[in-house]
């Protein structure tokens, strides 16, 4: 590394940044938020770094655009090509309820409306075409495609993954009326057509038309986003941003925005490669992260000192059968508005306060108490201002607690405890979910905690999955940003296989992932990344006739009977057993990656991590202290809980333990 790498991280109240020089040396603070255009913030937050002569070699940024963009339904007018006969599959999902037990509860609305749905006469089976798609249905489709005026076009056809010939066919077509229609320096960015061959290669048609379909709705505002990004930084002096993708690695921000969907857990995905660095650090095998922001926090798992991959999940309702850090959010943080509900119970979020005006105790006209407001009640918030210079409105807060609690007729510590243990309870639940249900089981794992709300929860979180260790990183409140800072640059390249494990020969694997590695270190050179890289290859396996996968790593290379080995030691890993049946490769793919960026991690090294420390405890360091209490960080607050210990760290941050 020849300059600073920053990494940038939005958040719903701040905006961190953290720049690593080439020493390791680390500089780190916080800016407010602008959610009204998230680039101001980068801008502001990039412009603050105190000068040096060291020169901005990186930036790249964790992003929530595409989480916005789906939450709020503001994506780009999609029309969908469809095959005849298939065309509902966004209306049908998987037929699964909303909600198990709320028979009133829905799914959210397609992406596309069946009125924007083009149906196309043809038909591909896994074995071959049945009905070909003529010059004439073509050029129909295409016709009604442009009468619909789409700002993008998305096609996935019925078993494109195994022959994409009929999608690339009718692309064609429709660019080409497209250009027709509109004059032809009117046909840029915005208009696109996504191919589902191009975007996920694989089996079920569902997920891979959602995939689509999301890919296209979102690339035309992650486009202009990034665009006016890179505008304002290069107005700055700076070099353009990349992007942290969902799978927790960076590519250039013009690469990036023709894979929008890939960004919907940018900004989390900074987060626990963050916490697999300081795993990794310090020894630890198994790790279970709480991220805890203003507007939610992020949990993820850490296994073998790196970030749990899987493929699939859902954002705002929309499945992404993308592979992607295994993050689940939940609607609780420091913004979580705590209200009252119609039968006089007390609810905590999923509604915010947001960065504007945020909680009570940051005087920008909050009037509802939040999770923050109920720390500053109990006194577990010793600070007087917040990051970005935010002095803190003690009186307030507490005003808006005992509002809360008169209309409760209850004490006011009793409240502020009520709601901070909802936020708990809504949190310990996502732990359990990313680690029982895949096989891990919490107790064997260290808590990492972090974000600006993270030290304060984590002592309670433990106590509720019966973790005995936490560990709260040195620049715990902007670990995310640390994150991205050193996130390594990623390429991939997918294939379809479908092939059983004992019916492939080694020389089609051999080819199989050859191909696939040329693709990724192709793309991975066009990106302009470091010369060194790593591969990495997986094959997506399974039981015939199982409807789920598990990804199997080929590295070092191994001939087709080892996946089945290894496919079988990883389902018994994860389920407890395994089966008498043949394994079956479903997909393929290759990464081609840089190593992770270093950071130097020390103590002594840290003034001003140990200021904070030094100031709270009459000058001179602790290496143990014992709760009750609650310790001012840089970026955060620690609360180390009654029965706990909490011993400084030699890398900066502290190891917290329940005493017997």
């Amino acid at each position: 590394m020849s300059g600073l790498s920053v990494g940038v991280d939005v958040g719903g109240t701040f905006t961190d940044l953290v720049a690593v020089a080439p020493s390791g040396a680390i500089v780190s603070f916080k800016v407010s938020s602008t959610p009204a255009d998230q680039s101001e913030g980068v801008e502001t937050a990039v412009r603050r770094l105190p000068p040096s002569e060291i020169p901005v070699a990186s930036i790249i940024h964790g992003t929530t655009i595409v989480t916005n963009m789906l939450l709020e339904r503001t994506g780009a007018r999609v029309v969908l090509c469809a095959t005849a006969g298939a065309s509902d599959l966004l209306e049908l999902r998987r037929q699964d309820r909303a909600a198990l037990y709320d028979l009133s509860a829905h799914h959210p609305p397609a992406l596309v409306p069946p009125a924007l749905v083009v149906p196309v006469d043809e038909r591909v089976s896994p074995d071959g075409v049945t009905r070909p798609l003529t010059p004439a249905a073509a050029a129909d489709v295409a016709q009604r495609v442009t009468a619909l005026a789409p700002d993008v076009v998305a096609v996935s056809l019925l078993h494109s993954y195994a022959d994409p010939t009929h999608e690339r066919e009718l692309a064609t077509a429709i660019r080409r009326a497209l250009c027709t229609a509109r004059d032809e320096s009117d046909v840029g960015e915005g208009r696109d057509v996504v191919c589902s061959s191009d975007v996920l290669p694989e089996i079920r048609e569902y997920e891979r038309t959602a995939t689509t379909v999301c890919e296209a709705y979102v690339r035309p505002g992650v486009g202009r986003y990034v665009a006016r990004l890179a505008s304002r930084l290069s107005a700055a002096g700076f070099p353009a941003p990349s992007v942290m993708a969902s799978g927790g690695g960076t590519a250039p921000a013009e690469e990036a925005a023709k894979h929008g969907a890939s960004l919907a857990l940018s900004g989390p995905a900074g987060g626990v490669t963050g916490a697999a660095y300081i795993a990794r650090t310090l020894g630890i095998d198994r790790a279970l992260t709480i991220d805890i922001g203003g507007t939610s926090a992020d949990v993820g798992l850490v296994l073998r000192g790196e970030p749990l991959l899987e493929v699939g999940g859902s954002v705002a309702g929309v499945p992404i059968a993308l592979p992607r850090v295994l993050v689940e959010t939940v609607s609780a943080g420091g913004g979580s508005l705590a209200w009252v509900d119609d039968g006089g119970a007390l609810r905590v979020g999923p509604r915010s306060a947001g960065a504007h005006p945020g909680p009570v105790a940051f005087r920008r006209g909050g009037t509802q108490p939040t999770v923050t407001d109920a720390h500053i009640a109990l006194g577990n918030i010793v600070s007087t201002h917040m990051s970005d210079g935010v002095a803190l409105d003690i009186a307030g807060a507490i005003a808006a607690i005992d509002g809360l609690a008169a209309r409760l007729n209850a004490p006011r510590d009793a409240t502020a405890s009520a709601i901070i243990s909802i936020a708990d309870a809504a949190m310990a639940r996502a732990l359990r979910r990313v680690s029982v249900e895949r096989g891990v089981d919490p107790r064997e794992c260290a808590l990492i905690a972090f974000g600006g709300g993270g030290p304060l929860h984590a002592c309670g979180l433990a106590e509720r999955l019966d973790v005995r260790r936490v560990v709260v990183p040195p620049h715990a409140g902007v670990l995310s940003a640390l994150g991205l800072a050193i996130a390594p640059r990623r390429y991939g390249a997918a294939a379809s296989v479908m092939r059983q494990v004992d019916e492939l020969t080694d020389d089609e694997l051999v080819r199989i992932t050859g191909s696939l590695a040329a693709r990724a270190t192709s793309a991975y050179a066009a990106g302009g990344g470091p010369a060194t890289l790593r591969m990495k290859h997986t094959a997506r396996s399974r039981y015939v006739g199982q409807g789920h996968e598990l990804d199997v790593e080929l590295d070092p290379p191994c001939d087709a009977a080892c996946i089945g080995e290894r496919f079988a030691v990883r389902h018994r890993e994860r389920y407890g057993f395994t089966l008498d049946r043949p394994v079956e490769i479903v997909s393929m793919r290759c990464t081609a990656s840089s190593a992770p960026g270093e950071v130097r991690l020390e103590r002594n090294g840290s003034s001003v991590w140990l200021d904070g420390l030094l100031y709270d405890h009459g000058g001179r360091i602790d290496d143990t202290l014992r709760g009750p209490m609650p310790i001012g960080l840089p970026d955060a607050t620690l609360l180390v809980a009654s029965g706990w210990a909490a011993r400084a760290l030699p890398i900066g941050g502290w190891m917290l333990e329940r005493r017997p």
